[in-house]
């Protein structure tokens, strides 16, 4: 009689155990569940915000031509943050992406700050239109040169614009950069770039898309390598 009870007694220790068994597998399945389709929300969110690359037609491009991912700035050498992420952000970028042969970058002016982003502009053109890999090396300088802090002064001028060439772009000759500066030769470019800041509807820089997708906050890196990493796959 004594193994029959206990027998018994097993089988409703059992019973009680299974609606406990059930609860949990549910929850389980719940959260996956969540977890699942978050990463589908996240996966729709980045196609609803990718947008129409913009053209490369005669633009300054760093990298290797057949990059599967392209990320084009659109930047300004009077604006701080632009500055700082030169500094802070693209160093990062070139020795993880660009360097690799992932990834190439595409630099496009934007005039947010009037006669002296246009000044620069054309000049960084410029300097472009005699020699394309000189540019990386002058948009660097144009952006180390901008004084820190606030400077709401003149500070493009076009002896400075000059001497960064010299100091920086030997290679550049400095008559016909003078030259082309003076007489605007490189505008048309300029306006190409400025028609493309309308176009995408670029309201602050820096702006950084990567094949398409604009990114929130261009200095979270990890994001940067997020979306960077799931275009690679894709390409796989």
């Amino acid at each position: 009689m004594k193994k029959k009870k206990n027998q018994k007694g097993n089988k409703n220790i059992q019973t009680s155990y299974k609606p406990l068994v059930i609860g949990t597998l549910i929850t389980l399945a719940l959260v996956v569940g969540i977890f699942v389709l978050a990463d589908m929300r996240n996966k729709e969110n980045l196609e609803a915000i990718r947008k129409e690359q913009p053209s490369l037609v005669s633009q300054p491009v760093l990298g290797k031509e057949d990059a599967p991912v392209t990320i084009v700035e659109f930047g300004d050498y009077k604006c701080p943050s632009c500055k700082a992420w030169s500094q802070k952000i693209f160093p990062q970028l070139k020795k993880d992406y660009i360097d690799t042969g992932k990834v190439k970058l595409a630099y496009i002016h934007v005039l947010f700050h009037g006669e002296e982003s246009t000044l620069s502009s054309l000049a960084a053109e410029s300097v472009f239109a005699q020699n394309p890999q000189a540019f990386w090396k002058y948009n660097k300088a144009l952006f180390d040169a901008q004084p820190d802090g606030d400077h709401d002064g003149l500070w493009v001028t076009h002896e400075k614009l000059l001497d960064l060439a010299k100091i920086h772009t030997p290679e550049i000759d400095l008559t016909k950069l003078e030259n082309d500066i003076k007489e605007k030769k490189t505008s048309n470019q300029v306006s190409v770039d400025a028609g493309l800041v309308q176009q995408f509807k670029v309201e602050q820089t820096p702006t950084m898309m990567i094949n398409g997708i604009e990114l929130d906050n261009p200095f979270d890196y990890e994001k940067i390598q997020s979306i960077i990493d799931k275009e690679l796959n894709k390409k796989k």
